[in-house]
């Protein structure tokens, strides 16, 4: 048998739960599956995927929670109120700046 050693981590209960289902489907150990990501680390020289933080685009509605979306409207409201309003071609030119879209 290879040499070996125990690796602990302290994860969020429900995490471990949610993964450890998804690899029994796939027939794969935790152990397995820690090996393989080790392993991954060390081919690649670090991580196996991005680490970045997402971009900040803009949700789609129906991706938003419906605090989300009261937040948004109160904000919406409140410029209008205080006369910042803008054309749809200056929102558009500036979605398209900040965003690429």
């Amino acid at each position: 048998m290879a040499n070996t050693t125990a690796v602990y981590a302290r994860i969020d209960t429900e995490l471990k739960e949610n993964a450890e289902g998804i690899l029994a489907q796939l027939g794969i150990t935790p152990s397995s599956a820690i090996q393989m990501l080790y392993s991954q680390i060390v081919l690649r020289g670090g991580m196996p995927f991005d680490l970045r933080l997402p971009s900040r685009k803009p949700l789609a509605v129906g991706a938003m929670t419906r605090e989300q979306i009261d937040t948004e409207l109160e904000k919406g409201v409140a410029s209008a109120a205080s006369g910042r309003t803008y054309t749809a071609d200056e929102v558009d030119e500036e979605l398209r700046r900040r965003y690429g879209i």
